[in-house]
């Protein structure tokens, strides 16, 4: 009888197929190099209906749930990081409308529908300087009086901006009492993307735009929740930082396995001058490998129950958080770790600005940047085992 996880791989496997992969493993280096957004991947990945992974079949999507698409996430992460990372942003507001469905709200189920017909939904939250993240907002969401409101103020990291057709977005309501929660057409108008400063390190390939709202409409049918500022126990929050979380968590263990499977090729391709033999047997190489297994393995089981969890429901309470963060730092410190371990183990080549672990060592990097930051893991995790900070530091 097939398990679990080999229908999962199954599933997968006939979407990101060997073909599919091998191409967008052999674009990514161009599109890096150039600077440029993988139009060619993001087609290809609509016309095998991978942008419909978590829609229901009778939406006319695949029916998958979290964890198969975590798992296609690893996958894909591991042939192009940005490609992957690009399309997290998308599975991202499919899996808050997976996660919102299986409680019986059906607010988000337009994303899934539009998802399966290939709009492209992209993230439109982040601000600079906001740590509180989605309990409070400097863009402010003005109501017109129908029911919609105009949106004004500058998002970062906009990814996916130069393909997006639905951007998820949020601001603060003018008496800073309520947060707003909608999604913009492209065709809007009063917006604009900057991509003038696009010249990133790593993740080159995402095109993660400046995004500046100026007064841009959201209509009354697209305006999906009013949520008190400040910190809340509403589905849609905990839906996106569920979603946010374990599938950023799943792009970077991709890096990692990747990073790993390089490194084990070089040692075995490699050999000592003095000794003659494949570096895969050097002792201290072989235990380095043995430790780069370890934290492989320790991110995968945690990377599969949390993602477990989130389809089951389970009702894990004030755990839910500490353990979304845990995982997400997790998965960016092992991938970061893994990096490191592959140069050592491929030796002065894969230094070559060119060479593929060049590329992922810039990439892993990208994750230091994504919430919730250290600090703010350090905090969520420190207040779970201790409570909040008492008197004047609060």
């Amino acid at each position: 009888m097939p398990t679990p996880q080999n229908s999962q791989q199954a599933a997968v496997e006939s979407i990101l197929t060997d073909d599919l992969l091998a191409g967008i493993r052999d674009r990514a280096p161009g599109f890096d190099e150039a600077n440029a957004f993988p139009q060619q991947d993001l087609q290809v990945l609509r016309e095998a209906g991978y942008l419909g992974s978590l829609a229901p079949t009778a939406a006319g999507g695949l029916g998958w749930d979290v964890s198969t698409v975590v798992a296609a996430q690893r996958v894909l992460a591991m042939h192009a990081p940005a490609t992957a990372l690009a399309v997290n942003m998308h599975q991202i507001w499919n899996a808050v409308a997976f996660i919102l469905g299986r409680q019986g709200d059906d607010s988000l189920d337009f994303i899934h529908r539009e998802s399966a017909a290939g709009e492209v939904f992209a993230f439109g939250i982040s601000e600079a300087g906001n740590d509180a993240v989605l309990f409070d907002s400097d863009t402010v969401a003005e109501p017109v009086g129908d029911g919609s409101y105009r949106f004004t103020g500058t998002k970062i990291f906009t990814t996916l901006s130069p393909v997006w057709t639905r951007l998820g977005i949020f601001g603060k309501t003018p008496d800073g009492g309520q947060l707003v929660f909608g999604f913009l057409d492209r065709s809007a108008d009063g917006w604009e993307a900057d991509a003038s400063s696009w010249d990133m390190l790593g993740m080159r390939a995402t095109h993660s735009h400046t995004t500046r709202l100026q007064g841009a409409r959201v209509p009354a049918d697209r305006i999906v929740r009013h949520i008190p500022t400040g910190p809340n126990a509403d589905p849609l929050t905990f839906g996106i930082f569920a979603s946010f979380l374990t599938l950023v968590a799943a792009v970077y263990t991709g890096v990692g396995d990747r990073a790993v499977e390089l490194a084990t090729q070089s040692l075995a391709r490699r050999s000592s001058k003095v000794t003659g033999q494949a570096l895969s047997q050097d002792p201290v190489l072989r235990y380095k490998t043995g430790e780069a297994a370890l934290r492989q393995l320790a991110v995968d089981t945690q990377l599969r129950a949390v993602a477990a969890d989130i389809d089951a429901g389970a009702g894990l309470g004030a755990e839910w958080f500490p353990r979304l963060v845990a995982n997400k730092t997790t998965a960016i410190r092992t991938a970061k770790a893994q990096a490191d371990f592959a140069l050592e183990a491929s030796g002065g080549a894969s230094y070559h600005r060119g060479n593929e672990l060049s590329r992922i060592y810039r990439d892993v990097m990208a994750g230091v940047f994504h919430p919730s930051d250290d600090e703010s893991a350090h905090q969520t995790l420190a207040n779970h085992l201790l409570g909040p900070v008492q008197g004047p530091a609060a």
